[in-house]
């Protein structure tokens, strides 16, 4: 389990330090994003801008409890409850419509969330990512990370590790190819390279290691709204 923390941890870490440093984006909003701790999206951007306003997104009653203490002292930074896979009632949320100005452009992250959704039998996650992306301003960026079955000799691994994830305690985590993952950015324009495996999206440095099979089955990509 720790490798794929590590994959998506260092893919929002680049991610933030493209948003902040290169498009101007100056508002977050990041769904699902656990307890915020060392290096998590106000870290990074607030590095860069340092008025820049995030709005995280979490139900887990930890996660709420220990946040929130830890952001107390932080006036641009903000948790609210609510679940991540209702977008009509989020963007309804009396916080995340005070905190970011929805006549601007935000980044929506939603990065190891989506293959946690167990509803696709009455709702599926690209319904769900449109209700958001209709919602963003122009000039908006959306950011996904999820798992991801290469659909190739890496796939048999993918469905390994989906099967550990189903039975553990998590009870989720649902591995989809590429085509399916695509359809999430429905009607935005890709930051190249596209969607690509995590470690593949403006690494830091060159690749000199293999990569492992967590970093084979794990993608993500950034895309703008017009």
């Amino acid at each position: 389990m720790r490798q794929p923390r590590k994959c998506f941890r260092a893919f929002l870490i680049r991610t933030c330090r493209f948003l902040a440093g290169q498009t101007g984006i100056t508002q977050y909003l990041d769904c699902g994003s656990g307890l915020p701790t060392a290096e998590n999206t106000h870290h990074v951007v607030q590095r860069v801008t340092p008025d820049s306003r995030v709005v995280y997104v979490d139900n887990d009653p930890a996660v709420l409890s220990h946040g929130r203490a830890l952001l107390e002292e932080n006036e641009n930074t903000a948790l609210v409850s609510e679940d991540i896979f209702e977008p009509e009632k989020l963007l309804q949320n009396a916080l995340v419509r005070s905190k970011l100005d929805w006549n601007e452009p935000i980044a929506l992250l939603h990065l190891g969330t989506l293959h946690h959704y167990g509803g696709e039998d009455t709702r599926s996650r690209k319904d769900i990512m449109r209700a958001y992306i209709d919602a963003l301003p122009s000039g908006s960026y959306v950011a996904i990370s999820h798992f991801l079955d290469p659909e190739d000799e890496h796939s048999q691994v993918a469905r390994k590790m989906e099967h550990l994830f189903l039975h553990s305690r998590m009870g989720s985590g649902t591995f989809s190819t590429r085509a399916k993952l695509q359809e999430l950015f429905h009607g935005l324009e890709m930051v190249p390279p596209g969607l690509v495996p995590c470690s593949d999206w403006w690494p830091d440095g060159p690749q000199l290691k293999e990569k492992s099979a967590a970093q084979r089955c794990i993608a993500g990509g950034v895309a703008r709204k017009s």
